[in-house]
């Protein structure tokens, strides 16, 4: 009788593991009336590929490193940009990324900690953007340290980075 009781969690472990999962029903409609409808897209999915994915995170890692052509690399050939201190640009990559690497080569090194991503692809608007949380410690060569949370929007195109918008959260002094 004791193995009998021994031996039952086990066998309904085994059972349960072995049993397939019935698909569930495609949720009802909700009886919730939101105070705001969405003006741009609320019929949202993850449905990107992990190659777009690859993409944002080496152009973090190509930043990080200083490698210059790699980050232009994850770009298209025209690039929209938005930045957190309230720059705006759209046109030729190059005319960003030359900016770019002029302030980079003013930081000694960068240090970047990814904390979250998220794939969203717009099913109305067949748009897939990227979304990144990390923190980043830049080390000027003055000898200044900077660091914050970063926020950033990446909307792919045909493989490459096309729009990228920033927001910037400062860490406070202690």
């Amino acid at each position: 009788m004791k193995k009998l009781i021994f031996l039952l969690p086990i066998a309904l472990l085994a059972y349960a593991c072995n049993t397939p999962v019935k698909e569930s029903a495609p949720p009802e409609a909700s009886s919730v009336t939101l105070p705001y409808t969405a003006t741009y897209s609320s019929q949202w999915n993850q449905d990107i590929s992990d190659q777009d994915l690859l993409t944002v995170l080496n152009s973090y890692k190509a930043w990080e490193t200083g490698d210059m052509q790699m980050l232009r690399a994850t770009f298209g050939d025209s690039l929209s940009f938005v930045g957190w201190d309230g720059t705006v640009y759209s046109g030729p990559t190059e005319g960003l990324t030359d900016k770019w690497a002029a302030a980079r080569d003013t930081i000694s090194t960068i240090k970047i900690e990814i904390g979250a991503w998220t794939k969203n692809h717009s099913v109305d608007k067949k748009a897939d953007f990227i979304v990144v949380w990390y923190k980043e410690i830049d080390t000027y060569k003055s000898g200044r340290i900077d660091s914050a949370d970063w926020h950033d929007i990446n909307l792919m195109s045909k493989g490459k980075i096309s729009w990228y918008s920033q927001y910037r959260r400062p860490f406070k002094a202690k």
